[in-house]
């Protein structure tokens, strides 16, 4: 998944470059990142060197997005001397659809919305900074230019307690793979506990079905992960965004 990695949104492009690959997204807001390396110790220094050097000839801020079974294994503290700042750790879970338990069901008022449009795109953002309390304008570009460019691959959704987003989720189908990928999820907290984190997988799960996809990734927080534990995700390995300014 990682090596063969095809380039989200218009514009973007993957570079092969020896040992590592990088993703070149189209401006600052995109997502521009490492996502694949072979390094060992005598390789390590000098091809983190090379990616600062990449990036900023590009002009973009990049994660360079590890993996806990990455090499060598002081990879993140080479980062880290390297000016990187790391972000909170996640958990890469992966899960068959076939064997998911999916059970679930909205709050009374609740319903999910596939996002077609703008306004629809303004309502997941909306949700999504009340969720995490942080700015999500870039994931609001990441939208729009999916809408735009690759509308066939938007599988965007908002749930909704009447006119008020609580919740947002999109997934990504990963063409000529088996997986589909899981992101956001993202609920207001006063809206957490209901159920509707585990609707909004439900729901992607089975679509994810209908198009013949067999597997389903997330990358997980430390609040999601017991949840899809228990729908039947399993625990392959950490993973963590080193982030470059």
């Amino acid at each position: 998944m990682r090596r063969d990695m095809r380039a989200e949104g218009d514009g973007s492009r993957i570079e092969r470059d020896g040992p590592v690959i990088r993703h070149i997204g189209a401006g600052p807001q995109a997502w521009n990142a490492v996502v694949w390396s072979d390094l060992d110790e005598t390789t390590a220094d000098a091809a983190i060197a090379g990616e600062v050097r990449r990036f900023a000839e590009i002009g973009h801020p990049f994660e360079w997005k590890l993996y806990g079974y990455d090499r060598p294994a002081d990879l993140a503290d080479r980062l880290v001397a390297a000016g990187f700042q790391p972000d909170d750790e996640e958990t890469l879970m992966i899960a068959a659809i076939r064997d998911l338990r999916l059970g679930a069901d909205l709050p009374e008022g609740v319903r999910i919305d596939r996002v077609t449009d703008p306004a629809g795109v303004e309502l997941m953002v909306s949700a999504s900074e009340q969720a995490f309390g942080e700015n999500a304008d870039w994931l609001r570009h990441r939208l729009l230019d999916q809408l735009a460019n690759d509308p066939d691959n938007a599988y965007l959704f908002v749930a909704m307690a009447g006119d008020e987003p609580v919740s947002g989720a999109r997934m990504d189908v990963n063409r000529g793979t088996a997986f589909a990928g899981l992101w956001g999820g993202g609920t207001v907290s006063a809206w957490r506990g209901r159920g509707i984190y585990r609707a909004l997988v439900a729901e992607r799960a089975r679509i994810a079905a209908d198009l013949g996809y067999e597997y389903l990734q997330v990358d997980a927080s430390d609040q999601s992960r017991p949840i899809l534990e228990r729908l039947g995700f399993a625990v392959l390995t950490s993973t963590t965004p080193y982030n470059k300014a």
